[in-house]
């Protein structure tokens, strides 16, 4: 293991101006710091250009709709969805990730803000992550214009794109999926979950707890996967991007989705960015090779995007 030092400093700042750790606060607070870390901070010069951008409401869900600055032509349509543990997050602090992501790839992005827990607790998120994937397939003519339709997410964004790909098979025709270092496996373990337990921003103390918030007094009937994808049925699922991070506590849960995706006989093109932490993909602004390990994931993602298309 290598930590890039780049982000070995930023974990430093962080945890010196975060103070108390997630649990000793408010949900409100840690909504707060959220906000501060990934919308309040950045720039007006910072921020990536892109064609056009407009807030919608997807049936009760705010979302905003992202267009490339260059269109030629009908594009593929992603459905983005957003990280930070099922219970803070939204469509502004993930903002310039998916800016990213369409200057990238060329394609049009709807990033979604579905319901928040303990207050919306599972299965609240997966079900609005499947009504979004809906909401968007009956209006591909008027987004990118073309009949492809990708997910995407990271983290807890990356189970529910996972999720919503699962059970619209056959239902809903996605070409394709992006896993950025998404949860797979609530309540497994995995040896990365001991590795990198503390010291590297997301915990397996922050993870525990945020299992509580997640499932908020809800006991999921034995044998359900709609939070653990990796148990899920994996056969006839589209062509999948999964990245993770070298450094990340769920590196092993999402690679071991890789693989068992890879296994059912579906498409993956799996990375792990070494040096990389939890949360890389808006990391580039202190990380030159956070920066790199973005590009390459958007990359990959648009080669299989066209791929497809």
């Amino acid at each position: 293991m290598s930590l890039d030092p780049d982000l070995a400093r930023f974990i430093a700042d962080v945890e010196a101006k975060r103070g108390r750790p997630v649990w000793e606060v408010t949900i409100p607070e840690a909504r707060a710091q959220m906000r501060a870390l990934r919308v309040d901070s950045v720039r007006p010069e910072d921020v990536v250009p892109v064609g056009d951008v407009t807030d919608v409401l997807l049936d009760d869900l705010p979302a905003r709709v992202y267009r490339p600055a260059v269109v030629d032509g009908p594009v593929p349509t992603v459905v983005y969805l957003h990280g930070g543990g099922w219970f803070r997050g939204d469509i502004d602090t993930h903002d310039q990730v998916v800016r990213r992501l369409v200057r990238d790839t060329g394609a049009v992005h709807v990033s979604v803000g579905y319901r928040l827990a303990p207050e919306d607790p599972w299965p609240a998120a997966p079900d609005d992550a499947v009504r979004a994937v809906r909401w968007v397939a009956d209006r591909l003519a008027d987004l990118g214009g073309s009949e492809v339709l990708a997910v995407a997410g990271d983290s807890a964004g990356g189970n529910l794109a996972a999720i919503a790909t699962q059970e619209l098979r056959g239902e809903v025709d996605i070409a394709a999926q992006l896993l950025i270092y998404p949860a797979t496996d609530l309540l497994g373990h995995h040896p990365s979950k001991d590795e990198f337990a503390s010291g590297f921003l997301l915990s397996r103390a922050m993870t525990d707890w945020i299992n509580t918030q997640y499932f908020s007094g809800v006991a999921p009937a034995p044998g359900d996967w709609r939070h653990s994808p990796l148990h899920g049925d994996l056969a006839g699922l589209p062509p999948a991007v999964v990245a993770t991070a070298e450094c990340d506590l769920l590196r092993d849960e999402g690679e071991a989705y890789a693989a068992a995706l890879s296994a059912a006989g579906v498409r993956v093109d799996v990375v792990r960015h070494a040096g990389m932490i939890h949360g890389f993909m808006d990391q580039g602004h202190v990380s030159p090779a956070a920066a790199a390990a973005t590009r390459d994931v958007n990359r990959r993602f648009a080669e299989m995007l066209a791929s497809v298309s």
